[in-house]
């Protein structure tokens, strides 16, 4: 039995769960803001759009955020097989998490209202945003899937930019490195 890899899996367990958590909020928060609802209220009446609107942002931010996770693991992996341990490695550590975990939520409210954006560019003549609040589950489809569409063509370049955080050690040179 590896102590440390078990310690180690649980600390990302609860790092996964608590920026999950903190998306969670900040998703139905920002996008209340934007189409202007109340998610709970909207689960009320059985607003079929709007669920599916803020079921699809949701999953949205999970998929950009999934990457600050990934990167902190690595920053994680990276500080438990430095030897020796030093207290000051932890508080980079911390660090680097939080701006991992800040930069993605960032990026992720602002895809997210960059597609609302371009889907109200997209349709001139219609007010999107209040056809969904009227339960226009054609309109939520339509704007689901450009959130969607939006998240996964934007996450690798997040990913890249978290992972050029990191602190990786210099490798020798001539060494070959795979692209991340």
């Amino acid at each position: 039995m590896d102590l440390t890899l078990l310690f180690v899996g649980l600390v990302k367990v609860v790092l996964g769960g608590l920026v999950a958590a903190l998306g969670i909020w900040m998703a139905l928060r920002g996008l209340s803001r934007i189409l202007g609802t109340q998610p709970v209220e909207e689960l009320r009446q059985g607003n079929t759009a709007a669920g599916l609107v803020h079921a699809s942002s949701l999953v949205s931010l999970g998929l950009l955020v999934q990457h600050a996770v990934l990167a902190t693991s690595d920053a994680v992996d990276l500080t438990v097989r430095t030897s020796p341990f030093q207290p000051v490695m932890l508080g980079k550590l911390i660090a680097v998490a939080a701006l991992h975990v800040g930069l993605s939520l960032g990026v992720g409210v602002a895809v997210l209202a960059m597609g609302i954006l371009l889907f109200d560019r997209m349709t001139p003549g219609i007010d999107e945003l209040a056809e969904v609040r009227k339960g226009n589950v054609a309109a939520a489809l339509i704007l689901a899937a450009i959130l969607l569409v939006l998240a996964l063509l934007t996450a690798p370049g997040l990913q890249a930019a978290l992972n050029g955080l990191i602190p990786f050690p210099q490798l020798p040179e001539g060494t070959v490195v795979a692209p991340g």
